[in-house]
């Protein structure tokens, strides 16, 4: 498992690209074969990437958990970004379709994920409760439909776990599908101090890219992002971009409330 020390403004208004992108871009979750995780000291979420091919592939309990479980004081937040798949959690499997969340409670002592073709995104943070775990098929949970297509960022924002839906001790997670010729996201960008945040970008071109904006919003700095790369966004980032294609983002987040509604936003032309 790889780790992400926490980071301050400071450092990123000094930063290069290449610093930019070691600290707050997640590059190489998917490998074929492989689950892949990244711990970030940012409210102690987990990101990861599992791929299976021929036979299953369990969730493992590095080291630095000091844990027997993954899940013996987490909470799993999953999304399929690609063929159809299954996850098993505690022998009982579970069918996801691409875009399909599963939200899976703190205590489980196995978690397996099958499908040949299939590549599962993980979000992980710290429960000190259970819920029980829930699948919610793509397109479901709580719809809001936003943006205008004058302006370019005509969405679908679909909320999966959260307080008013799938319940978790502190994951917020759901999927925004951009339509057909929009490309802005998330604007008016926003911060919310009392969380961290995490946009994995996926159904990208491969010749196409997002334009990430982050940092302080009047210090902003960018990040070039490929399908299927995440970046990490702390609670004094801003986290907007546009791409130069169509694409759909998963975003989750975890921290001291489960409030949508607690950000802070800032106008495009208070951005520097």
């Amino acid at each position: 498992m790889q780790h992400r020390h926490a980071t301050s403004p400071e450092q990123v208004a000094a930063a290069t690209s290449q610093d930019l992108r070691d600290r707050f871009l997640v590059d190489d979750l998917f490998a074929p074969g492989e689950v892949r995780l990244v711990a970030s000291e940012h409210d102690r979420i987990v990101l990861g990437g599992a791929v299976p091919l021929d036979g299953p592939l369990a969730l493992p309990a590095p080291a630095a958990l000091r844990a027997e479980h993954f899940l013996d004081r987490r909470e799993l937040g999953v999304v399929n970004v690609g063929a159809p798949g299954a996850v098993s959690v505690d022998g009982v499997a579970h069918d996801l379709a691409h875009g399909a969340c599963l939200y899976v409670g703190r205590g489980p002592r196995e978690v397996e994920f099958a499908g040949a073709g299939a590549a599962f995104y993980l979000f992980s943070a710290p429960a000190h409760t259970t819920h029980p775990t829930v699948l919610t098929p793509p397109g479901g949970g709580a719809v809001l439909e936003l943006g205008d297509q004058l302006t370019s960022n005509r969405r679908s924002l679909h909320q999966y776990i959260h307080a008013g839906g799938v319940r978790s001790c502190q994951i917020v997670m759901g999927v925004t599908r951009l339509h057909p010729g929009n490309m802005w996201n998330t604007m008016p960008a926003h911060t919310h101090a009392r969380r961290t945040e995490c946009y994995l970008y996926f159904d990208l071109p491969q010749d196409a890219r997002v334009l990430h904006l982050c940092g302080e919003p009047t210090q902003t700095r960018h990040l070039f992002v490929a399908d299927r790369e995440a970046v990490i966004a702390p609670g004094w980032s801003v986290h907007s971009g546009v791409g130069t294609a169509a694409y759909s983002f998963v975003w989750a987040m975890a921290g001291e409330n489960q409030s949508f509604e607690d950000m802070d936003g800032f106008a495009v032309t208070a951005l520097r």
